[in-house]
């Protein structure tokens, strides 16, 4: 049933559609993707988006922008424990500037009444960057 549920959610995130988006999450969903991930960059988003409106409106208006076509997500294996579910997957599109992005993730699902609740997203950021960039992230000087 879980499964059902993630499945039906990456196929409403990858519509665009506000509203198919909006209809798989509570009203106080939170996403949480890695700090400084090129993907917030590039938008100029933030990591940590809170409330149905701002997950919604990043997936209908904001992503698009960067991922223009050829989207698709390969799931690689789930697994579920209660509420929880843990999906690995790799996410590949066509970007804005005619580059091709690919990365794998790993995302931690915590469902509420058959509803998406929280999102924690684990993915390749330095890979990310040279995907969106051509460069890695600058890492802080130690000191």
């Amino acid at each position: 049933m879980s499964h059902n549920i993630i499945q039906n959610a990456f196929e409403a995130l990858a519509s665009n559609d506000p509203d198919r988006i909006s209809a798989v999450l509570t009203e106080d969903a939170e996403w949480l993707s890695p700090p400084g991930n090129a993907i917030a960059v590039a938008l100029g988003a933030t990591h940590h988006m809170v409330g149905r409106q701002a997950i919604v409106r990043f997936f209908a208006e904001d992503l698009p922008r960067l991922f223009v076509r050829d989207v698709a997500v390969s799931f690689h294996g789930s697994h579920t424990d209660g509420e929880r579910v843990t999906v690995e997957a790799t996410i590949a599109a066509t970007l804005a500037h005619e580059n091709h992005y690919t990365n794998d993730y790993c995302f931690v699902f915590e469902l509420r009444n058959e509803l998406i609740h929280r999102v924690r997203e684990y993915v390749d950021t330095a890979r990310g960057h040279r995907m969106i960039f051509g460069k890695a992230p600058q890492q802080p000087s130690p000191t």
